[in-house]
């Protein structure tokens, strides 16, 4: 488990990261949302103890992180833009990183190689974005770490190597202790993927919920009501989080369980009546606009 209590960083006169507390549970999929700029790489850089706090406390598995050799065995950490040698091949990289971790796994390595279509002999310099952003997440991976922090883990791939890269962290996840924690300012990146999400706003942590958690007690209804004037008085008990009205079609964001939402709704006399999914984007909006912030501008929109 990795746990920051109640950590700060400065640089000069800018509180890059003020008072965050977050706890990463082993064997889930940890999301780190925010903007650019929201202190995102600052996390991740104090959580692998690149930077050390001006306050607080960061622990992985119970130990100290910053200048501690047994922590950093424990993970692996892939900045935005992966470092390599100079003039490197990936083969010479994965000598490296065998020598580094004891439990690097080099069959597996060359296979994921074999399955990316990269080539072991070729000069890292020469590669894509996209194609060195593949070649660290297979190191990373295959470095039998129990933890893998990345940021930005998919920009710069393609959405067919999107799918690949996340199928592969699901297969990882199926096969040993693996913790992935991953730093994204695209929320719509790491739906169908995360357990736990966090939003980091303003060097801040705005929300961190377990995502089947915020799911299960948002509900999104759509319907078109015999008598729309009444809905006010038969749902006065019901916390809605927001109604919006098109023609004669309600939609009403609503908290709560599926099974409460429905018996409520059920007092209403309606033509038609529907519960949608809301996309984990919907859910956060909806959270954080409760809390009193507007993080509708927040989020990629492409």
């Amino acid at each position: 488990m990795i746990e920051l209590r109640n950590v700060t960083k400065r640089f000069d006169n800018i509180i890059a990261v003020d008072h965050v507390s977050v706890t990463i549970k082993e064997g889930n999929v940890f999301g780190l949302i925010g903007t650019n700029g929201a202190g995102k790489s600052t996390v991740l850089r104090l959580t692998t103890g690149i930077y050390r706090p001006d306050e607080g406390e960061i622990t992985i598995d119970t130990l100290p992180v910053y200048d501690n050799r047994e922590a950093k065995r424990k993970f692996f950490f892939i900045p935005d833009e992966p470092y390599f040698f100079n003039n490197a091949d990936a083969a010479e990289m994965e000598r490296y990183y065998a020598r580094v971790y004891e439990t690097f796994d080099s069959r597996g390595f060359y296979d994921g190689m074999e399955k990316f279509g990269l080539d072991k002999k070729r000069k890292i310099h020469t590669f894509s974005k996209g194609m060195k952003k593949q070649l660290a997440l297979l190191l990373g991976i295959y470095a039998g770490t129990q933890y893998l922090l990345c940021d930005e883990t998919f920009d710069g791939l393609d959405p067919v190597m999107r799918q690949g890269v996340k199928g592969l962290l699901a297969k990882t996840m199926e096969e040993r202790q693996f913790t992935p924690v991953i730093a994204s300012h695209n929320l719509r990146e790491l739906e169908d993927i995360c357990d736990h999400v966090g939003l980091l706003h303003g060097g801040g942590v705005l929300l961190s919920k377990e995502l089947e958690e915020m799911k299960c007690n948002i509900q999104k209804v759509q319907c078109v009501l015999k008598n729309p004037e009444e809905w006010q008085m038969a749902l006065k008990d019901v916390e809605i989080i927001q109604e919006e009205k098109r023609g004669t079609l309600h939609t009403f964001t609503v908290r709560g369980s599926r099974e409460m939402v429905e018996a409520k709704f059920g007092r209403l006399e309606t033509v038609f009546f529907e519960m949608l999914p809301l996309s984990l984007e919907e859910i956060f909006i909806s959270e954080t606009e409760v809390a009193g912030y507007d993080v509708k501008k927040f989020f990629v929109q492409d």
